[in-house]
């Protein structure tokens, strides 16, 4: 996962909470705006939780999702959440699909992760193909949204990367200064940098602090994302399972990579990237490459992959730029190849 590891000059102020299941990291470059800034974040994380939680009986992708097969009128957050979700489906030809949200629900996923049975003795039910994201009628103009009769949406690939890119751009024009936003594994810049960039230490698990020493990159714009296979599991008829699912299969993507990180100029598109390069295992380094998005992958042996630029594994500042928001729709779309 990725984590601030501090700044290359002097200390950025910072405030860290709980939220969305995972932990929230606020660094401004002044610390007169650390308040304004703060409450563009809470407030952020509050809306895209009551719009896209798969959690809450009350939020609107629920509500959604209940009434599957009949049309439904959705609000502009919502809106703003589902087509970034199509959008990452399309650039990824469906390795990253909103659809999966049943399948999530039968591998035993339909709580929050913390309130998850670490070792459930339940059968597993025959796992199904994912419905599919282009069977969704949706209609930018009038907010009109019908799934398919028996789907259910997770958000989750792309909803918590979509805050932090909000979250970021309106902290740091409400606080004057440069600003990043890290939700777990996702991360986002806005305003001026310090020096040489944020530098961020990257590790399998953002919660535990990186090692001295260990690989760190500075970013001076966009975002960076990494996804992975270790920390997000649980078991279930004596099976591992993880939380990140191939739609073709329904079940969790066979782990061939412990972690990908990859950069872009959203952290919309770096999530994307890096989620749809764990679905597609090992087709994921060429797929990656046709992008042209940076990215480090690490398998499960610990060997490191690099593509698009991606600097040396090193412990100082060595800066990233993200790329151009076209970086993913550079790729070829060959008819759905894992």
């Amino acid at each position: 996962m990725t984590a601030p590891a501090g700044a290359p000059s002097r200390a950025p102020a910072e405030v860290v909470f709980p939220a969305l299941g995972t932990t929230a990291v606020l660094l401004v470059t002044d610390p007169r705006g650390l308040p304004a800034a703060e409450a563009v974040l809470r407030a952020e994380l509050a809306a895209v939780d009551k719009a896209c939680s798969r959690f809450r009986p009350d939020s609107e992708l629920s509500r959604v999702n209940l009434a599957a097969g009949t049309p439904v009128t959705v609000g502009e957050r919502f809106a703003e959440a589902l087509e970034a979700a199509l959008r990452a489906a399309r650039l990824t030809d469906g390795a990253v699909d909103p659809t999966v949200g049943r399948a999530m629900n039968a591998l035993g996923y339909d709580r929050t992760f913390a309130s998850l049975r670490p070792d459930d003795v339940r059968p597993l039910p025959v796992a199904r193909p994912a419905p599919g994201w282009r069977r969704i009628a949706w209609e930018p103009r009038t907010g009109r949204l019908c799934l398919p009769p028996h789907t259910h949406l997770d958000l989750g690939a792309t909803a918590k990367a979509l805050a932090a890119d909000r979250a970021a751009r309106y902290a740091a024009a409400a606080a004057g200064c440069g600003v990043l936003v890290g939700l777990g594994g996702d991360l986002a810049v806005a305003g001026r940098t310090p020096d040489g960039g944020w530098r961020i230490a990257l590790a399998d698990d953002h919660a535990r602090p990186a090692p001295d020493g260990g690989p760190a990159v500075a970013v001076t714009g966009g975002g960076l994302a990494t996804s992975g296979v270790r920390v997000r599991t649980w078991r279930r008829a004596g099976r591992t399972l993880h939380h990140i699912v191939d739609p073709a299969t329904g079940e969790p993507a066979p782990p061939v990579w412990r972690t990908v990180t990859v950069a872009a100029a959203t952290c919309v598109d770096a999530n994307a990237a890096a989620t749809a390069a764990i679905v597609r295992g090992a087709g994921a380094v060429d797929w990656l490459r046709r992008t042209a998005l940076p990215a480090r992958l690490v398998d499960l042996q610990g060997s490191v992959v690099r593509v698009g630029g991606w600097p040396p594994d090193t412990a100082t500042d060595t800066a990233t730029d993200a790329v151009p928001a076209t970086g993913l729709d550079r790729q070829p779309t060959p008819g759905g190849a894992r």
